[in-house]
């Protein structure tokens, strides 16, 4: 089905100040999809602009008519699967069914005490994200749902006329451990990685990154066998920018890039959109030249 090219675009302009034209040159420049973070405010940008997902994607919805569009990733940090599912299911209809929700078990950082939670463990975290991911499957799968779990409950919860997108809008689950891997092989239209923080926090290489990419999609494999579900089934999205490669520096370091993700069998890479002063600061132009042309190399 050859790679598809993808962007994300963070919330930090305002709509009337170039926010609405950044979605729409998205969709005009041929990215397959357009996705976005679902974070309350975000490491160096924690004390700039920063707008909210689900308004930001809704508009995007109206200010564009081809492009997919989603989350990448929302978290149970300070959402619930009752009220996440409503949103969902309007942000559905109001696109004519473009949007994949890309979900994870979040980590801990800006948003995860928020709501004046204290601190969840990473077995709480996944505790949570493994009653999170199911409810939310049910909630947007069945016209009425009542469910009594540790962490979240429904009480005949109302979700008609259900999505546009038939069973339900597509889950790209983000994971790496034993027990999010299983929720990507069980509900997962697809599998999202950022690669390894390890390799990256440890001064790893771009080669002991793509090791790591690889161990993780036969861990997929392996629990989707075990689900009696094929691993091709599911896409697999490279959310980029984490890793210690540099594939916006110059042309031929995204065809590089992508040649190599595309042989561990990666078939979406997400690049971020440009952002100055920041870690995603890049020359526009290049960008927009390897969004029009960096997978025609590769039969894209």
């Amino acid at each position: 089905m050859g790679m598809r090219l993808s962007t994300l675009i963070l919330p930090v302009r305002r709509w009337s100040e170039g926010g609405r034209e950044v979605w729409q040159r998205a969709e005009e420049l041929g990215f397959h999809a357009a996705y976005t973070y679902d974070h309350l405010s975000w490491r160096s940008f924690r004390d700039t602009t920063w707008f909210g997902a689900v308004p930001t994607l809704t508009a995007a919805a109206t200010a564009t008519s081809r492009l997919r569009l989603g989350t990448l990733v929302t978290s149970p940090n300070f959402r619930h699967p009752v009220t996440l599912a409503k949103e969902l299911l309007s942000l559905d209809d109001i696109s004519g069914g473009r949007i994949t929700l890309g979900i994870g078990a979040g980590t801990n950082g800006f948003d995860s005490t928020a709501l004046g939670q204290e601190q969840w463990s990473p077995r709480e975290r996944a505790d949570r994200f493994g009653e999170f991911v199911p409810l939310l499957d049910k909630l947007l799968t069945q016209d009425v749902v009542t469910y009594e779990g540790t962490h979240y409950s429904a009480d005949e919860a109302r979700n008609i006329p259900g999505c546009v997108q038939r069973p339900r809008l597509p889950f790209a689950v983000a994971a790496t451990g034993p027990r999010g891997l299983k929720l990507a092989a069980r509900y997962g239209q697809a599998w999202v990685t950022t690669g390894d923080p390890k390799v990256s926090n440890g001064g790893g290489t771009s080669a002991d990154s793509l090791v790591a990419i690889r161990g993780q999609a036969e861990r997929l494999g392996k629990a989707c066998a075990e689900v009696g579900r094929d691993a091709g089934e599911l896409r697999k999205i490279m959310l980029s920018g984490f890793t210690p490669d540099r594939p916006l520096d110059s042309f031929d370091a995204f065809v590089d890039f992508a040649g190599a993700h595309a042989e561990l069998g990666i078939d979406e890479l997400v690049i971020h959109w440009p952002i100055a002063d920041s870690l995603f600061e890049a020359d526009l132009a290049l960008f927009e030249r390897i969004a029009t042309e960096g997978l025609a190399q590769l039969g894209g």
